[in-house]
């Protein structure tokens, strides 16, 4: 191993922790808020199976009251046929008590097609809200997980960052101020030097004076094209 770039491959192991870290903090935020959307879900899931069931009931509730009405005006119609003057008035009540009869009839047949209608929708809305309750419990249980591993998070990178801190006290200034530049353009910053001479990088090759000067390793060797730090990997 080239022991000038041993340091600065220390380093680049310690960047990595710390931008695993900070990638989690970054992506937990976004997976809270997934598990919002999914509890949405479900949400909107009971909403419509509770407006089908209602559009249903309204349905009941006017056919109810249509039923109620032709009975009311039954019951009116034969309470006046006995003050009636003549045969053909008294036929003519008869005829429509007959109809509203049968209006009725069909009608009561049809609210019963829609009561029958009403028990899968009533399950729906059951099924709806123990989804939704499962749903919520799991999703809270979860985000506590993630506020608690946000929090773990966190502490783990406050110490890298100081294990970092650390650490660059012992690196060679000129290594490190080059590391530091090229970290904010380029990641890994290190990297081997392939079988052929070619950056495990940029895939570039190199010429055959700078593969001598990696395989000596006692000088910092960068890229030709990306400006990436080569090393040969210990065998």
């Amino acid at each position: 191993m080239n022991n000038i770039v041993q340091p600065l491959l220390e380093l680049q192991e310690i960047d990595s922790r710390i931008r695993e870290l900070q990638q989690e903090i970054q992506d937990i935020p976004e997976r809270k808020v997934q598990e919002s959307r999914n509890l949405n879900n479900a949400k909107k899931d009971l909403d419509k199976a509770k407006a089908n069931m209602h559009e249903q009931e309204v349905a009941i509730n006017a056919s109810e009251a249509e039923i109620k009405a032709m009975h009311e005006r039954i019951d009116q119609l034969q309470q006046n046929q006995g003050n009636l003057n003549s045969n053909a008035e008294f036929k003519e009540f008869s005829l429509e008590i007959t109809k509203l009869t049968k209006d009725v009839e069909t009608q009561e047949r049809l609210l019963l097609i829609k009561q029958d209608d009403l028990i899968p929708l009533q399950g729906r809305v059951a099924e709806a809200e123990a989804k939704l309750e499962k749903e919520r419990a799991e999703v809270e249980g979860y985000l506590e997980e993630l506020d608690a591993r946000l929090a773990e998070v966190e502490e783990a990178l406050k110490e890298t960052e100081a294990e970092r801190a650390a650490f660059v006290a012992n690196v060679s200034p000129s290594l490190l101020t080059y590391y530091n530049r090229l970290r904010e353009r380029r990641w890994p910053i290190l990297v081997e030097l392939l079988d052929g001479g070619a950056c495990n990088g940029c895939h570039l090759v190199q010429p055959p004076s700078k593969m001598q000067q990696v395989k000596l390793g006692d000088k910092m060797v960068t890229c030709e094209m990306c400006g990436r730090i080569l090393y040969y990997p210990q065998v």
